[in-house]
C-alpha cells in the first residue's frame, strides 16, 4: 500500500513539473543548436553593437551552450524585422531579436504594414534607457531651437523611416512647441545619415544621448565643433548637456496643451524602454524563462561589463515583465492622443 501511495504521488507531481524525460528534454533542447539574433538595423549602430555583444556572451548562460549568430535585417525603420520576428520566425526559442523601440507607434495608428502586436511578443529585457537629443551642423544659421521656431526656412533632418528617432523627435517638437523641420527619409541606417550630414545633404539629426557621447563620428564632431546641440528629451538635463534645454522646459515656455504633453509622454516612452530584446509569440514558456534568465545573467557578464565601460555605454536594465507592463499601459490611449500620433505619418 505504501508503495502504491508513493507511485501515485510521483504521478501526481509529474503532471505539474513534467516527467524526468520531459525535464531532461527541456534542459538539453539548446545543445548543438544555434540561436539567431535578428537586428532590425544595418551594422554599425548601437542596436547592432548590443546584438553582437549579447551574441558573444549570452549563450554561455543557456544549458547546452548553443552557438549564437547575428543577422541584420534593416528596412522600414525596423518594420521588416519586427514583422519577421512576429509572423515568420519559428516560435521555438531559436530566434530572438531587437528592433527600433518606437515601432509601437506604428501599431497604435494601425498602419497596414504592421503585422505584429507588441502586447503578444515575449519580451526578454532591456539593458538601458536612452534619452533622445537633437543636434545640427554648427555652420547652419540656427543657433537654438527658438530660432528654428521663428525661421522661415525649415532645416533638413535625415532619418531612416517613420519610426526613426529623428522623425519622432522633430514631429514631437512640431506638435508641442511649433518648431518646423523638413525630413529626408529613406536612409538605410544611422551611419548613412551621418555621412549625409557630413556631405551637407541634411543638417540635423536626432539620436540618443548615449550614442552621441559614446561613438564616432560624434566624438570627433564634438572635438572639431562640427555640430551644435539644440534640445534634449529628458525631464531633467543630462549631465553631459547641462546648457541644453529639455523638451519639458520648452513645453512650459510655449504653454503646450495637456493633450500635447500626454502625446509627448507616449512618444518618449520609447526612451524608457531602451533597446529591448524579444522572442516571438508562441515560444514555450519554459524556453522564454531560459532566455530571460540568460539575458539577465549576460548583463552581469565580465566581458559585457568591460565593453560597456570601454565604450562608455549606459546601463539601466529593466526586466521582460516590466517591459510588458509599460506596453500594456502605453497602448491604451484616448482618441485625441492617437490622432496626434497619426500625424507622425506626415513627412
Amino acid at each position: 500500500m505504501q508503495k502504491l501511495k508513493v507511485l501515485a504521488a510521483v504521478a501526481f507531481l509529474s503532471v505539474f513539473i513534467g516527467s524526468p524525460h520531459t525535464l531532461q528534454a527541456q534542459t538539453n533542447f539548446y545543445q548543438g543548436k544555434t540561436i539567431t539574433i535578428i537586428v532590425g538595423t544595418v551594422p554599425g549602430g548601437l542596436y547592432d553593437r548590443w546584438g553582437r555583444l549579447f551574441g558573444r556572451v549570452m549563450g554561455k548562460y543557456i544549458s547546452g551552450n548553443p552557438g549564437m549568430k547575428v543577422q541584420n535585417m534593416p528596412g522600414g525603420g525596423s518594420m521588416v524585422a519586427a514583422n519577421y520576428l512576429y509572423d515568420v520566425a519559428k516560435p521555438d526559442g531559436l530566434t530572438i531579436g531587437m528592433f527600433q523601440t518606437h515601432m509601437y507607434l506604428q501599431q497604435m495608428v494601425q498602419r497596414p504594414e504592421v503585422k505584429f502586436d507588441v502586447l503578444k511578443f515575449n519580451w526578454l529585457g532591456s539593458q538601458e534607457k536612452g534619452t533622445m537629443m537633437l543636434y545640427i551642423r554648427a555652420d547652419s544659421p540656427y543657433q537654438s531651437i527658438d530660432e528654428i521656431i521663428k525661421a522661415k526656412e525649415q532645416p533638413k533632418c535625415g532619418a531612416t523611416g517613420l519610426s526613426d528617432q529623428t522623425t519622432l523627435f522633430t514631429r514631437l517638437l512640431e506638435e508641442t512647441i511649433g518648431a518646423r523641420f523638413t525630413r529626408v527619409l529613406g536612409y538605410k541606417g544611422g551611419s548613412e545619415v551621418d555621412l549625409a550630414m557630413e556631405r551637407g545633404e541634411i543638417i540635423c539629426r536626432a539620436t540618443r544621448v548615449t550614442v552621441h557621447f559614446s561613438r564616432e563620428p560624434f566624438l570627433t564632431w564634438d572635438k572639431k565643433g562640427f555640430d551644435r546641440h539644440l534640445v534634449q528629451a529628458g525631464e531633467k538635463r543630462d549631465a553631459r548637456l547641462p546648457d541644453i534645454p529639455t523638451i519639458f522646459e520648452l513645453m512650459d515656455k510655449y504653454k503646450t496643451s495637456d493633450v500635447g504633453r500626454r502625446f509627448a509622454r507616449v512618444v518618449l516612452a520609447g526612451d524608457e524602454l531602451g533597446r529591448p530584446m524579444v522572442a516571438p509569440p508562441g515560444v514555450p514558456s519554459e524556453r522564454v524563462k531560459i532566455l530571460r534568465d540568460a539575458y539577465g545573467k549576460a548583463l552581469k557578464d565580465p566581458e559585457l561589463l568591460d565593453e560597456v565601460k570601454r565604450s562608455r555605454l549606459d546601463m539601466e536594465p529593466i526586466t521582460g515583465d516590466e517591459i510588458e507592463a509599460i506596453y500594456k499601459e502605453l497602448m491604451d490611449q484616448p482618441p485625441a492622443v492617437v490622432e496626434l500620433v497619426k500625424k507622425l505619418e506626415e513627412n
